[in-house]
């Protein structure tokens, strides 16, 4: 199972096929660059955009002008929703392994798109276009250092008592929607995933080495996770946003979902801890009470069993009654 999870972000954590067109469309006008269709702009994203942006463009500076003027679209106008089922599978892969955005979108961009569906804190770190162009460096730098893998549940703090080792490039998986991505991936040694509803084909992601091809967002889950989300080795999920509250000036966390997915791995935090000794401590009490109540009744109708009844129907009734409550008590003899 991963350790980490590397998100692309356009076409594979949210909808851009059409959102980004009509950016780059702008872009495209304001410097004739000569991109007629959709499809035509897509297929930038088989090898790295700003390589494909550069050598579509040709001229240095001009490629900078172009870049730079379409990296402003994206910081003011970009916004679109997450794919439908997302947030989801966000949250249920945070409580387990480290959660990372990998893309060629600005970071500021990036920031306000999570910020929106409040899932920016399920995410350990992002690495913008704006700050590294390139996503094989991005992949190279994350396996470098193992602080990269500590996990964030879905909360502005990082868990301080995660330490983990460096994972193996096998531990690593970027899930994207490009060719290209698939690649660069693979060229770094790390595992990839594709997602069929973005920029390319089902086939042409599978064709460029992508190891499953999700057509829903929770096969990306199912794939990863065969076991499920409760067997992996933290054996919890994030489940839900821990929220902030201010209390006489401080910053105070609650957890929405009381999973206790913002302590160290696996183990409940002191709130969840406490809370679970309070639940067994009442359900042991009702048992006892119970329990009590069910032997004082039998003895009650064990010492009238002897007694002589006038009516027939009521030493049935009795019968019966005490019948039951012998199965209740565990099949324990009637007292003679």
């Amino acid at each position: 199972m991963p350790k980490a999870v590397l998100f692309d972000l356009d076409g594979t954590l949210v909808q851009a096929r059409d959102s980004s067109w009509r950016l780059f469309a702008k872009t495209n006008e304001a410097f004739d660059l000569g991109v007629r269709a959709p499809e035509e702009y897509f297929r930038l994203f088989e090898g790295n955009l700003m390589a494909s942006l550069r050598e579509l463009v040709g001229e240095e500076s001009l490629y900078r002008k172009v870049l730079a003027h379409f990296l402003d679209l994206l910081r003011k106008e970009y916004n679109p929703p997450l794919v439908p089922g997302m947030v989801d599978v966000i949250k249920s892969m945070a409580g387990v392994c480290s959660l990372t955005v990998v893309s060629s979108n600005a970071t500021e961009a990036i920031r306000r798109i999570l910020t929106t569906a409040g899932v920016q804190h399920c995410f350990s770190h992002v690495f913008g276009g704006d700050v590294e162009p390139d996503k094989r460096a991005c992949v190279r730098r994350f396996l470098s250092d193992p602080s990269y893998s500590v996990n964030r549940q879905c909360v502005p703090a990082y868990l301080e008592e995660h330490q983990p080792d460096s994972p193996s490039e096998s531990q690593v998986v970027l899930v994207t929607d490009t060719v290209g991505d698939v690649r660069h991936a693979l060229e770094c040694g790390i595992r990839a995933v594709g997602v069929a509803w973005g920029m390319h084909t089902e086939a042409q992601l599978r064709e460029a080495g992508a190891e499953f091809v999700a057509i829903w967002p929770q096969e990306i889950v199912a794939h990863l996770f065969p076991g499920g989300i409760e067997m992996s080795s933290h054996g919890t999920s994030c489940g839900f946003v821990g929220h902030q509250h201010e209390s006489a000036g401080a910053d105070v966390r609650e957890d929405a979902c009381g999973c206790g997915c913002a302590s160290s791995a696996g183990a409940p935090g002191p709130r969840e801890s406490a809370l679970q000794g309070e639940l067994a401590h009442s359900s042991s009490i009702r048992r006892n009470r119970s329990r009590a109540a069910i032997e004082a009744l039998g003895l009650r109708l064990d010492a009238s069993s002897n007694v002589k009844q006038a009516a027939p129907e009521m030493h049935r009734a009795s019968d019966i009654l005490v019948s039951s409550l012998a199965r209740i008590r565990g099949g324990l003899p009637r007292a003679s």
